[in-house]
């Protein structure tokens, strides 16, 4: 799998999806889904890019077990964290507020494990993050 390709890829997807809700809120003016919005374009959006473009640029190996690990958490994450905030803050189904605490609870949680395998992986492969490399 082209690491890059896939991070840039759904980050355009977040940015989309970010910039239509924006433009819809400004439009209806109103303001209830703002962090909702802030969310998918920080973390969706700029985190994901952010990662597409740290795999581009630094040599990381392509066999790597926590990179692997690393885009599927980030992925997962950032997908639970968001739908399981639009789900908790609107509650668009009766009777599934437990249900849509625990989807926000645990994508919030599988994205800090992506941003934690990441910081670990900065330093794990140091050597190819460096000006002379």
């Amino acid at each position: 799998m082209d690491r890059t390709r896939f991070f840039v890829r759904v980050a355009a997807i977040y940015a989309l999806i970010g910039a239509f809700m924006g433009s819809h809120m400004a439009g209806g003016g109103g303001l209830q889904l703002s962090a909702i919005h802030a969310h998918i374009l920080v973390v969706g959006w700029l985190s994901l890019f952010a990662f597409g473009i740290y795999y581009k640029v630094f040599n990381i190996p392509k066999d790597s077990k926590l990179a692997k690990a690393h885009v599927w958490t980030s992925f997962f994450g950032v997908f639970g964290l968001t739908v399981g905030m639009w789900l908790y803050y609107t509650q668009p189904i009766d009777g599934l507020s437990a249900f849509n605490t625990v989807f926000f609870i645990v994508g919030g949680t599988i994205l800090l494990v992506a941003f934690a395998l990441f910081a670990i992986m900065t330093f794990l492969y140091g050597k190819f993050i460096s000006e002379d490399a």
